[in-house]
């Protein structure tokens, strides 16, 4: 923990129920079986730094209910500060999702994940924080916009690092003019920034070559974009720099879901370490690994050592 027992990392934004098809599927019209785990890519983001040993607090909201229990139960066995508001007029959020070594078909049915209210990031909490992470996804809806919003100012005005997956999924033209605006909102404050091609794509309303994708978010004001690329690995750049990292080595993938937050959570652990921008990618492909090596999340905790170690010796990509 940072001084004074405070936590070193501040997540804002959804969790959710995973609800995963039991065998691989196509599509969820072909899933019969769905398997329940915790979710969110804020709250996977969250559990993946505790397994790493960094002390993370997750601010969210979830329904007064079993589901809403459950979430609260997983993530504080991963060793997070579970700050979560129970909504007694509104369900815990819950999303379908497929099976499968590629994108996951998923269908969302969302509700208290979006009501993360001001009192929930007090400056007490954001004081010692020295990174604060939010999602695209939380960023979408009110009243979180407006929350995380204001909380992201106070934090980098502290002090903190900011950081932001844009996660988002924009289901009409009008929607994704309102979420672009947010995004430059968000990235003009200067974040670590990630997206995968797929997000680049719905953000933009357009397909764009890697180096363009990164180029447009580091003019919006992000101090560094990471692009990450599934099997070809990742394309970091900043200002200045540009490294472009290989994938780990699979054999088989077991379960993709979830592992762009592993992948995240991992660069993002490195940061904090003080890893050059290419070995933090190399982190987050090493987790990233073990996570598409097996169904649901990571195991409760993962020797960071071997993250980080294993990372450094991979060479860049040529």
């Amino acid at each position: 923990m940072a001084e004074g027992g405070a936590p070193e990392v501040v997540v804002a934004g959804e969790i959710l129920v995973d609800l995963l098809s039991a065998e691989p599927a196509s599509g969820l019209g072909e899933a019969a079986m769905f398997e329940r785990h915790a979710g969110g890519s804020a709250a996977n983001l969250a559990t993946n730094l505790a397994r790493l040993g960094v002390p993370t607090a997750l601010v969210a909201s979830v329904g007064d209910d079993g589901f809403g229990r459950f979430l609260r139960r997983s993530v504080e066995a991963t060793g997070v500060d579970a700050r979560l508001q129970e909504i007694t007029d509104s369900p815990t959020s819950v999303v379908t999702v497929t099976r499968t070594d590629a994108t996951p078909d998923f269908a969302l049915f969302r509700h208290a994940d979006r009501r993360i209210a001001p009192g929930q990031l007090p400056d007490s909490l954001l004081a010692s924080a020295r990174l604060f992470h939010t999602s695209g996804f939380a960023l979408s809806r009110e009243p979180a916009r407006t929350t995380l919003l204001d909380g992201a100012a106070r934090a980098s005005a502290a002090g903190a690092t900011l950081s932001i997956d844009l996660n988002v999924a924009p289901r009409s033209r009008d929607e994704r003019t309102e979420i672009g605006a947010t995004a430059r909102v968000f990235l003009a404050l200067g974040p670590l920034a990630k997206a995968s091609r797929d997000d680049a794509e719905r953000l933009f309303g357009e397909t764009l070559p890697d180096d363009a994708i990164c180029e447009r978010l580091l003019s919006w004001g992000a101090t560094l974009v990471c692009l990450t690329r599934g099997s070809e690995g990742a394309l970091v750049a900043w200002d200045g720099g540009r490294a472009d990292v290989s994938a780990e080595p699979l054999e088989s993938v077991a379960d993709a879901t979830g592992a762009g937050d592993a992948f995240w959570a991992g660069f993002l652990a490195a940061w904090l370490r003080g890893l050059a921008p290419e070995a933090c990618a190399r982190s987050g492909g090493r987790l990233a690994a073990l996570k598409l090596a097996r169904v649901g999340p990571l195991p409760d905790r993962v020797d960071p050592e071997t993250v980080f170690a294993a990372a450094r010796q991979r060479p860049l990509a040529g």
